[in-house]
């Protein structure tokens, strides 16, 4: 089938190449559409392969290998001094980020549509301005071109110089003290990372807790553990100014009414990314924004009806499976108008992959209150559970939430070994709209860490319609 008149010279024009960009492009191609797909980075694969989710997470696996090791007494077992080849931890990852980035050019490449390596803006609604001199036109567009490391807030930090999560992944060794500027999810990675690498780190978070979008139970556990592994953190903090102190980079900032000033070797800031749509001329095509990001509806259509956006450029969350979702349902509402999809949030899930890793699905406590949502909420730790204190892995928490009166679980929480392996039985669970009594009869083998989720899941089951609901 064919949704473009024949004066375009395409039905689609994708512009990014990212996961989100190609699941539009793949879902489009398998519809039928004439389809193109532009991408204007300096390589092919999108930040999650490239930049964010796979190359740090192969960094955290093999730090959380040396922290294991280092603690190996802990199960009678000797060792002796464990020792670490930084170089060879970032050469390992950069085989796998090749190998990884390889197979998504493979995949652009293979046929299913024309592949442009251009930059791109808008020159009208349907036609786009490529910066090899040529102007494409398509008969529908979807935007996935991403997110950039956003600039810093303070001036001096620019003339100072500093890492960002792209500098930090191409490192061949660690410096020897580390500020880590934001306590988001990039932060808290990093910042641990780097501490279990033998760096003297320090976090300064502007906001009152590190993961502002976690329950602040869950923040607090991982602030313990970080204090605990020799990670100074500061939350609840002004920027006020930074410089060099002989050989050191420093920071200083407003601090419980005081001004605190750190210093370290090397800065890295992690203050977030912002939408990659700069350059794109949006104007032209009539589309609008917000502070940089693309609007969109839950169809992930702009206001300018033939055209789509997906991933970080539009958000709301710059998850990799968000994008990948958008994307789908971009192409299908391309390419079938009178049946549309919406996405749906419902199911969110995010996880952020330090130890203990942090997990959640659904509601979390926070946003249930903030959206007076009635909910029941029930919890159980980990040091009281027995594979996790087989493991040694006494961190953290598992959290429910459910409906008061069908019992319909309506959020989880996992702070706590395998965090992001264990949300998932949670995801299908919510995803068949089970209740807190399913899942608590469910069987589960013993010993297994799965399993804890079945005592809160109890604990809600004999409170349902037995007290009034917490808002």
């Amino acid at each position: 089938m064919s949704v473009g008149k024949a004066k375009f010279d395409y039905d689609v024009a994708v512009i990014g190449g990212g996961s989100g960009g190609y699941a539009a492009a793949r879902t489009a191609s398998s519809a039928g559409l004439r389809v193109v797909v532009i991408e204007g980075g300096e390589e092919v694969g999108g930040l999650c392969i490239l930049r964010g989710c796979m190359p740090t997470k192969a960094l955290l696996y093999a730090a959380e290998v040396l922290h294991l090791s280092r603690q190996a007494a802990t199960w009678g077992i000797g060792t002796s001094a464990v020792k670490f080849d930084f170089a060879a931890v970032m050469a390992r990852k950069d085989r796998l980020i090749h190998e990884f980035a390889s197979y998504r050019r493979q995949q652009l490449m293979d046929g299913r549509f024309e592949f442009l390596r251009a930059t791109a803006r808008f020159r009208d609604p349907h036609t786009l301005s490529l910066s090899t001199g040529e102007r494409i036109t398509a008969g529908h567009f979807v935007i996935s071109t991403g997110s950039v490391v956003a600039p810093p807030p303070l001036p001096e930090l620019a003339s100072l110089g500093y890492l960002t999560s792209d500098e930090a992944l191409t490192l061949k060794q660690p410096p020897k003290s580390l500020i880590v500027l934001g306590g988001g999810a990039v932060a808290v990675e990093f910042a641990q990372f780097f501490a279990r690498f033998d760096v003297k780190v320090t976090l300064i978070q502007r906001g009152e807790q590190l993961l502002r979008d976690c329950d602040d139970d869950a923040a607090r556990e991982l602030e313990k553990v970080f204090r605990r592994e020799g990670i100074d953190v500061f939350t609840k903090t002004t920027l006020a100014d930074a410089g060099r102190d002989n050989d050191l980079k420093f920071v200083s900032f407003t601090h419980e009414g005081r001004i605190t000033r750190v210093a370290a070797e090397e800065i890295l800031f992690a203050l977030g990314r912002v939408p990659n749509t700069a350059s794109l001329e949006l104007a032209n095509a009539g589309v609008a924004t917000e502070r940089g990001r693309i609007v969109t509806n839950a169809r992930m259509q702009t206001n300018a009806p033939h055209i789509y956006a997906a991933g970080d450029c539009t958000g709301p969350y710059e998850i990799v499976h968000i994008a990948i979702q958008q994307g789908e349902i971009a192409a299908h509402n391309i390419a079938n108008p009178r049946q549309p999809r919406e996405i749906d949030y419902r199911l969110l899930t995010s996880v952020v992959f330090t130890e203990p890793q942090i997990a959640s699905v659904g509601l979390t406590e926070k946003a249930a209150r903030e959206r007076g949502v009635p909910h029941f909420v029930a919890s159980y730790p980990f040091h009281d559970h027995g594979k996790s204190m087989i493991m040694e892995a006494l961190d953290g928490f598992v959290k429910l939430l459910a409906d008061p009166v069908t019992g319909e679980i309506l959020g989880g929480v996992c702070v706590g070994p395998m965090g992001g392996e264990l949300i998932h039985e949670i995801v299908a669970a919510m995803h068949r709209r089970m209740t807190v009594h399913e899942l608590a009869t469910m069987p589960h083998y013993h010993p297994t860490l799965a399993e804890i989720w079945t005592y809160p899941a109890e604990e809600l089951a004999a409170e349902i319609n037995s007290q009034t609901p917490r808002v």
